[in-house]
């Protein structure tokens, strides 16, 4: 068995645990991974000077739950609530954890989406604590020595982000910091990896947003966004530093500008374990969707046209993952691209166009100059439209009322996030095409009754998929992620959907089921890595089992 293979088989935080073990009374109560609070037993008490800490009460976990779950209600906002959770992570992992994975339908639109955005707007007004890695650009030739300040010495996941480009909000400089927090939180929530190999940083450059610069609360460097040059030289730094100080680690790049989004996932794919969420996990999760569209219109995905409004990395990375897809069913590449639009704010992407970057231009075809979305609509003819502009309304009634007019079952994803950066609303999709549009979003929407119909709104989030990757690549000890992974993510994804769920408009896997889903897609994902011989651990007669026996339980450990 390989070193990498060993250490993976570690039992969880055998390292931490060891290292901790002389921690006693006060100290012990602020160390999260080993905090119980009101959890710990009589003996344990005894034997770590915790008498007199705390009250006399020995909870259970289920009474922890209660007293949490009524201190969370109790919270006027969702953003008050997203503090307290945070604070909770800060204090008790494990019951923070437990919490969590107990509902994640309910906790998930807490933790990150939608109200991760409203976090990170006010990022430095409500931070209490710092958790993670800030590594600036200040820093230079000191990256190694700043990932040697971090403690856990197996670190497996690094999700990193520049800020720049945080959901729909924009340039949020250092308070992008609240995107790989949240991310990583799902990884274990969601799939089970294990927290304590996860590291969340946050790359600082610097800001754009002159809000921010003038903001006497703002945490991040007070200058404008370095150049090009040297943001790559330093993200160089930093990729070494990571492969020397953490050689099983995979790097999750996270909310990076579109240019810079795509030229770094280029540099890297193929030297490093990486990816980057907001164009290979939003094409997944698109895919996944597209996918469940046809199983109502029980049509091919070869034969579908597709229209995307935003031509940056999202859309270029759907676009590139719906391409690789039609080629598996055996269309010619060529052919597949030739069925695939791109919009963006100067108007239809082709040929005649000389404003394009090189990872737009595969998707430039022959057409009239127009910069009318409606008439696109009208001359294209597509099956689907797919919103990833971050305008908000851009798909108005003329919009879906022209796409009702040349689809039976009309596909709109409007998939910009947050909610107030949809291109449309549940209601407004299903109203203007007379209840026929096949819809889901980027976030949420609730459940829209229309003449006597109850409809389902999906919810096309890369939570569908990220972690799952996240977790086939910790039991596996993948060396590479490639396109494929993402294609059987989103197909196994697709296939979770019941008959019952596709006839009330769901696309979908509930989100009450999302751990199973995770893990099945886990399997499906961890599958590929044995067989194209990219796993650092030796195959698994029982794939499913083998994924299983990974799963993080948020459960005390033993102290005594």
């Amino acid at each position: 068995m390989t070193a990498l293979a060993a250490s993976a088989r570690e039992p969880s935080r055998t390292k931490n645990y060891e290292m901790n073990m002389t921690l006693r009374g006060v100290f012990l109560l602020r160390d999260p991974r080993l905090n119980k609070s009101t959890a710990f037993s009589e003996a344990e008490r005894e034997a770590l000077g915790l008498i007199g800490l705390m009250p006399e009460g020995i909870d259970t976990a289920e009474i922890q739950l209660q007293r949490v779950l009524l201190q969370l209600e109790q919270k006027p906002s969702n953003l008050e609530k997203y503090i307290y959770l945070t604070q909770l992570q800060d204090n008790d992992e494990m019951l923070f954890y437990r919490l969590l994975m107990s509902d994640p339908a309910r906790f998930l639109p807490l933790v990150y989406t939608p109200t991760v955005g409203e976090a990170c707007l006010e990022f430095g007004h409500i931070f209490r604590r710092p958790k993670g890695l800030y590594i600036s650009i200040k820093r230079r030739g000191r990256v190694r020595e700043i990932l040697r300040n971090w403690p856990e010495r197996d670190v497996r996941f690094i999700v990193v982000t520049s800020g720049q480009r945080i959901l729909g909000l924009g340039d949020l400089g250092a308070n992008g910091m609240g995107i790989p927090i949240g991310k990583l939180a799902l990884y274990t929530a969601l799939a089970g990896v294990p927290p304590q190999h996860t590291l969340p940083v946050l790359m600082d450059f610097g800001t754009n947003n002159e809000s921010l610069l003038s903001d006497p609360l703002y945490l991040g460097l007070r200058q404008t966004r370095t150049a090009i040059k040297d943001l790559d030289e330093f993200v160089d730094e930093f990729v070494t530093a990571v492969e020397a100080e953490f050689p099983n680690c995979c790097i999750q790049f996270e909310d990076w500008a579109g240019s810079d989004a795509v030229r770094l996932l280029a540099r890297y794919r193929d030297r490093i374990c990486c990816f980057n969420d907001d164009i290979q996990g939003t094409a997944a999760v698109a895919l996944a969707g597209i996918l469940g569209a046809l199983r109502i219109t029980k049509a091919r995905l070869s034969d579908q046209t597709f229209l995307f409004l935003g031509a940056g990395s999202a859309g270029t990375g759907i676009a590139d993952l719906l391409t690789e897809a039609m080629s598996r069913e055996g269309t010619p590449i060529e052919k597949a691209r030739a069925r695939i639009w791109l919009f963006d704010v100067n108007g239809l992407l082709e040929s005649t166009r000389g404003d394009l970057a090189d990872f737009q231009k595969p998707y430039a075809h022959p057409h009239r100059p127009t910069k009318d979305f409606v008439e696109a609509i009208g001359s294209i003819k597509p099956s689907a439209i797919i919103g990833v502009s971050t305008v908000a309304k851009a798909f108005n009634q003329r919009v879906i009322e022209t796409m009702a007019r040349i689809n039976e079952r009309p596909i709109i994803f409007p998939y910009s996030n947050p909610t107030s950066h949809s291109e449309c609303t549940a209601e407004e999709a299903y109203q203007w095409s007379d209840g026929r549009a096949i819809f889901a979003s980027g976030s949420p929407f609730p459940p829209v009754k229309w003449r006597g119909r109850t409809f389902v709104p999906g919810q096309g989030n890369n939570v569908y998929i990220f972690p799952a990757i996240g977790m086939a690549v910790y039991a596996t000890c993948a060396k590479r992620i490639t396109d494929e992974m993402f294609i059987v993510a989103a197909r196994a994804v697709a296939e979770r959907v019941t008959r019952e769920e596709l006839d009330a408009g769901l696309i979908y896997p509930p989100q009450s089921e999302i751990t199973l889903t995770e893990l099945h897609a886990a399997e499906r994902v961890a599958e590929v890595i044995f067989k194209r011989g990219l796993a650092g651990v030796p195959e698994q007669p029982d794939i499913a089992a083998f994924i299983q026996s990974q799963v993080y339980k948020p459960e005390y450990p033993a102290l005594v």
